[in-house]
C-alpha cells in the first residue's frame, strides 16, 4: 500500500502568535528575539513575519543584522510559555486524525494519515481538515505537504507558504522532482551543492540522470542516498510513540453560541467520536475530560475520575455533561468544546452501574455504530442524537 505522509509546517509560527494577540502588529514587519539595542544587541531572530522576511530578515541571522535591515520592525522578545500551549492545541488537532504523529519541533510535524482514509477522506482532504481546524481553533494558518514520502512530504510544504497545500501524486513524484533546485536535496549542504554544481547539476532532475557509480565515486556512501532522494525514494518511518496517554476530539462553533440545544448535541457528538477512537483502539479509561472554551478565549478544563474504564459513548456523554452543567456560566456564548479520555488500563474492567441493562443496551448501539462506520465512513453515520450537527466555519484555506 502506498503511504500517505503529510509534513504540516506552521507559517513564521511565534511571529504569527504575536500578530494574532495584537491587532496592531498585523500587516507589519515583527521580528521575535532577542533585544537589538538599536542594532548593538547580541542574540539572534528566532522568526520573523512575512513582512519582516521582505526586507531580508530571517530566522537564526544576528538580531544586530536584522535591525539594520529593518529598523522600524516590531521587535519582541519570545513568550515560550505562549508558543507551548498554542503547540499543544496545535498538535491535539493531528492526534484527532492518526496517533502516527512525528514532532520535528514546536511548529512542525510529520503524520502518517495511510490508515485514516476511510475515516476522514484522501490524504488531500485530511490536509484541507487540518488546515481548517488549526484556522478555526487557534486562528493561525499552516503549510501542508502531501506526498508518499517524508522527503517529498516535507519539500511539498515549503513550496506554497504561507497557508500552502501541496500534494505530490505517487504516480508524478519525478515530475514534481526535476524542476527544483539542487538546494532542495536533504543532506546536500554547500560544499555538496557546489560539487553537484561543477559536475553540471542545477537541478534534482539533473541528479536523476547521472548514473549512480559515478555519484558513489564522488560522494562514497552519500552517492546512494543523493540517487535514491533524486528518484523520490525515501523508506523513512514516521516515528512516533504507540502509547496513547489520551484520546479528544474537540469542535470549534462556527459562530459563538449559548445555545443549550446546540451545545448538548455537540457534546454527544465529541462523545460519539472519542468512543468509536477508543474501541478502535482497543482502549477504555477512567478520566474524562471537558474543555469549554467562552467567546473571549477563556478556556476552563474539568475531569472526572470513574470508578471503572469505559469506551461506552453514553457513558462518556453523561460524565462530560454533567461537567459541563457544573461549570458553565449561563449565557455566555460559547467557542469551542472539547471531550477527551485519558487514564488507560490494560483490558479495562467491566463498566458496572446500577443501570447494567441500559448499559449493554448502549454497548449494543456502540458496536452497530462502528460496524457502520467501518463500512460506510465516518461522515455518513451518527446517531440520532447528535445529528443536529455543529455549525462550522468557512474554509479559510
Amino acid at each position: 500500500m502506498t503511504r500517505i505522509i503529510l509534513h504540516v509546517d506552521m507559517d513564521a509560527f511565534f511571529a504569527a502568535v504575536e500578530q494574532r494577540d495584537h491587532p496592531a502588529y498585523r500587516g507589519k514587519p515583527v521580528i521575535v528575539g532577542a533585544d537589538p539595542r538599536g542594532g548593538k544587541g547580541r542574540g539572534v531572530v528566532s522568526t520573523c513575519s512575512y513582512e519582516a522576511r521582505k526586507f531580508g530578515v530571517h530566522s537564526a541571522m544576528p538580531i544586530s543584522q536584522a535591525y539594520r535591515l529593518c529598523p522600524h520592525g516590531i521587535y519582541v522578545p519570545p513568550n515560550g510559555k505562549l508558543y507551548q500551549q498554542v503547540s499543544r492545541e496545535i498538535f491535539e488537532i493531528f492526534y484527532e486524525f492518526t496517533d502516527a504523529v512525528e514532532p520535528l519541533s514546536i511548529d512542525e510535524a510529520f503524520l502518517d494519515v495511510t490508515g485514516s482514509q476511510r475515516l476522514f477522506g484522501s490524504g488531500e482532504e485530511i490536509a484541507k481538515q487540518i488546515k481548517r481546524r488549526i484556522y478555526q481553533k487557534e486562528r493561525l494558518t499552516a503549510s501542508v505537504g502531501v506526498a508518499p514520502n517524508k522527503y517529498l512530504a516535507k519539500i511539498a510544504s515549503d513550496l506554497n507558504k504561507p497557508d500552502g497545500l501541496v500534494v505530490v501524486e505517487p504516480d508524478k513524484v519525478q515530475q514534481f522532482l526535476n524542476p527544483l533546485d539542487i538546494s532542495r536535496l536533504w543532506g546536500a549542504g554547500e560544499r555538496t551543492q557546489e560539487k553537484l554544481r561543477a559536475l553540471g547539476v542545477r537541478t534534482i532532475g539533473d541528479l536523476a540522470r547521472m548514473p549512480l557509480p559515478l555519484l558513489e565515486q564522488t560522494f562514497g556512501k552519500m552517492g546512494r542516498h543523493f540517487y535514491n532522494l533524486a528518484h523520490g525514494i525515501d523508506d523513512r518511518a514516521v516515528e512516533y510513540d504507540q502509547l496513547v496517554k489520551s484520546v479528544s476530539n474537540e469542535h470549534t462553533f462556527g459562530q459563538d453560541t449559548a445555545d443549550k440545544e446546540e451545545i448538548h448535541h455537540t457534546l454527544f457528538y465529541l462523545s460519539e467520536k472519542v468512543g468509536y477512537r477508543l474501541r478502535k483502539k482497543g482502549l477504555k479509561g477512567r478520566t474524562v475530560h471537558l474543555k469549554l472554551r467562552y467567546e473571549n478565549f477563556s478556556t476552563i478544563t474539568r475531569n472526572k475520575t470513574l470508578p471503572n474504564p469505559v469506551d461506552n459513548t453514553e457513558i462518556i456523554f453523561a460524565t462530560v455533561n454533567a461537567l459541563f452543567e457544573q461549570n458553565y456560566q449561563t449565557g455566555r456564548k460559547v467557542r469551542l468544546l472539547g471531550v477527551g479520555v485519558s487514564g488507560f488500563e490494560e483490558g479495562g474492567a467491566a463498566q458496572l452501574s446500577l443501570f447494567d441493562a441500559e448499559n449493554e443496551k448502549s454497548g449494543r448501539l456502540d458496536e452497530l455504530h462502528d460496524r457502520l462506520v467501518e463500512r460506510f465512513g465516518k461522515k455518513t453515520v451518527h446517531r440520532a442524537e447528535s445529528l443536529i450537527k455543529p455549525r462550522k466555519k468557512k474554509d479559510p484555506s
